[in-house]
């Protein structure tokens, strides 16, 4: 269904999707990546990633951004950005109160979403897809204990395996990270792998207790 995310000073244009046949087992946050170089929602890699989490039985919430399609705003350099992912996991708390709520992103949107999720006490689950190591310090992951999954392309430019396996060697074992032979920074000829991945990581999750 689409919708309308009442955000901090701003609407955000959004589109929430439930499991169809299965039980619900919690909702994900999705952020699509950098709005300033075309950045949506309905960017390829977020559609992708949340067609996974909703055939592992997790409802999907993707947003656009304010400034992003029908959000309104401006691009606010991803301090407002973090604001826009609190406000979208207001709504999923509100609406799943018994169940557990995930953050996922790709590039920027990992940036921006990893940070509010590692902090935020209703977030039990992170996933970061193409982390653009290259431009963007991701140290704050070095202490996260919540299950999370890394994802990028070996031939991601903008996540150097240098950079990706220092990152990688500084987490907990709570953090499991996985890179696809082959694959850029867009995963452009290899969604399927990606989906495959995504998926399995929210099967492996346990929802919960009393989540119906």
């Amino acid at each position: 269904m689409s919708l309308t995310i009442a955000g901090r000073g701003v609407e955000l244009e959004a589109v929430l999707r439930e499991p169809d046949e299965q039980r619900l087992r919690g909702a994900v946050v999705v952020c699509h990546p950098h709005p300033l170089y075309g950045g949506t929602m309905d960017n390829k890699v977020v559609f992708r990633s949340a067609k996974a989490a909703l055939s592992a039985g997790w409802a999907a919430l993707r947003f656009n951004f304010r400034g992003v399609g029908k959000s309104t705003g401006t691009y606010d350099h991803g301090e407002g950005e973090k604001d826009d992912v609190r406000s979208a996991l207001d709504l999923l708390a509100e609406r799943y109160p018994e169940h557990p709520l995930a953050l996922m992103g790709f590039s920027f949107g990992a940036r921006v979403g990893l940070e509010i999720g590692v902090t935020d006490p209703r977030v039990s689950a992170l996933v970061g897809l193409g982390l653009p190591l290259r431009m963007h310090d991701f140290d704050f992951l070095a202490t996260n204990e919540k299950p999370t999954l890394l994802l990028s392309g070996a031939l991601d430019e903008y996540c150097p395996p240098d950079k990706l396996e220092a990152l990688a060697r500084r987490l907990p074992p709570s953090t499991t990270v996985r890179t696809i032979d082959g694959a850029d920074h867009f995963f452009s000829a290899d969604l399927d792998p990606v989906q495959s991945y995504v998926s399995r990581f929210f099967l492996q999750l346990k929802p919960a207790r009393g989540a119906a």
